[in-house]
């Protein structure tokens, strides 16, 4: 089986276009050659089959009346009077004899039917000419006394042109397979176009966007190609920004750092007392720039280690309804009209949502969380009451370092749209009818 397998990969063409071809030009084959054997089969056969009966019983009666009326006169009227009635001209050549026997061929079953009928009806050699005259043949049968000839009008025996017929199937399928070559090609470019794009994107170089072509399934493929390197671009991009600013944020406690160290006597006796107040600014930088670094780690790691799993939104709402509540929030009300189940990675779907309530924990007095089934995905909603964000500042807020309070790494919503975008949904900011901000959040089934 595996030789066999090995033999089949070799034989059959590399390229997908080959294999296309391929796959339509023997079903297309097969097709046609069941066509002529039918073709033969049923109605050429059949019909040359009884044609050269016809005209084999003429010739045999003939040859019957005139062994019945032997006398030349009598012969001379049978044959006169046989071609005039069955088209048949007869000729006596008295004295010879037949040099061969059988048929010079021709393309179809009619020369094998009229050789087999006169075999079984007279029972003498003959010979069979069609190849002398196109318009007639010769038929040469072996008599006692001489040979017979026998000249017949081509249409009595030959139905149509088999080579017409050929000539038909063989132009069709050519045609058909020219055709379904020009579609194939251009689906196969199609394909070639979009492989060679992510080719030259896995090297890193920047690349246009595909426009879609070709039949649906090569559209959808180069449409979620574009989704992807938009997304890649936004990844790199988010990284690149957070890189140029660690350096940005750290250098301000590290610089403070420096010149208290600075500050230290570097002779004489130091009194523990003295030192506190600059231990503590120093504790406190170092804290500082742990949560910073923390923060941007958390960023540039990302969830994509997490498996995937299917999770009942109303529990993972009232799961951080309750976390937001311990943290000190007043009033978190859960809302979710009927059941609901997302697949996402649990713990970085809660984080999101967690790192949202938290953000509006800090601004307003009431939080509502909610939940609505759409046709081919989930939407979440995390209202509140608070003071909101001002429509020209809700796109920049994503922006890492962006922030709207004091001490904050401006990463919390950055690594929030991070964490939706991986799962192929969409976060937004609109106005709550509650009176402050409303988080939208778009999960797709």
């Amino acid at each position: 089986m595996r030789h066999l397998d090995r033999l089949v990969r070799r034989v059959l063409p590399r390229s997908l276009l080959g294999r296309m071809l391929l796959i339509g030009f023997i079903p297309l084959l097969v097709t046609q050659g069941i066509s002529l054997e039918l073709f033969y089969g049923n109605y050429l056969k059949i019909v040359s089959r009884r044609l050269s009966a016809g005209v084999v019983n003429n010739i045999a009666m003939t040859i019957d009346i005139m062994e019945r009326y032997p006398a030349p006169s009598d012969r001379a009227w049978i044959l006169r009077d046989v071609r005039d009635r069955a088209q048949l001209h007869m000729t006596w050549r008295e004295g010879e004899s037949l040099q061969r026997v059988g048929s010079n061929h021709v393309l179809g079953p009619v020369d094998d039917d009229l050789v087999r009928d006169l075999r079984v009806a007279i029972g003498r050699p003959a010979f069979v000419d069609w190849k002398s005259d196109r318009h007639i043949v010769s038929v040469f049968i072996q008599m006692p006394d001489g040979v017979l000839r026998v000249d017949t009008p081509r249409k009595r025996l030959d139905v149509a042109p088999v080579w017409l017929f050929v000539a038909w199937a063989t132009g069709s399928a050519l045609l058909l397979f020219c055709i379904a070559a020009f579609f194939m090609r251009n689906q196969v470019r199609a394909i070639r176009r979009l492989a060679r794009a992510a080719e030259l994107f896995g090297l890193g170089r920047d690349i246009d966007p595909i426009h879609p072509e070709g039949a649906q399934e090569i559209r959808k493929a180069a449409v979620a190609f574009n989704r992807m390197r938009d997304r890649i671009f936004r990844f790199v991009e988010q990284r690149t920004s957070v890189l140029a600013g660690v350096s940005h944020d750290l250098r301000t406690p590290l610089t403070r750092l420096r010149l208290t160290l600075a500050m230290v006597p570097r002779q004489g006796t130091i009194r523990a007392a003295d030192l506190q107040p600059d231990i503590e600014d120093m504790v406190a930088d170092v804290g500082e720039m742990e949560r910073m670094i923390e923060s941007y780690l958390s960023f540039a790691r990302g969830e994509g280690a997490e498996v995937p799993a299917m999770v009942d939104v109303r529990e993972l709402l009232e799961e951080v309804a309750t976390a937001a509540r311990r943290a000190g929030a007043r009033d978190v009300s859960v809302l979710v009209t009927r059941a609901s189940y997302i697949v996402v990675r649990p713990a970085a779907f809660r984080r999101v949502l967690s790192n949202i309530v938290d953000n509006a924990r800090r601004h307003a007095s009431h939080i509502r969380l909610s939940a609505r089934k759409k046709r081919s995905s989930t939407v979440i909603y995390v209202d509140d009451d608070g003071c909101g964000i001002d429509e020209s500042r809700r796109e920049s807020v994503f922006r890492p370092f962006e922030s709207g309070r004091d001490g904050g790494t401006g990463l919390g919503l950055a690594i929030a749209r991070d964490i939706i975008h991986a799962h192929g949904g969409e976060i937004r900011l609109d106005s709550s009818p509650s009176g402050g901000l409303r988080v939208r959040i778009v999960i797709p089934d």
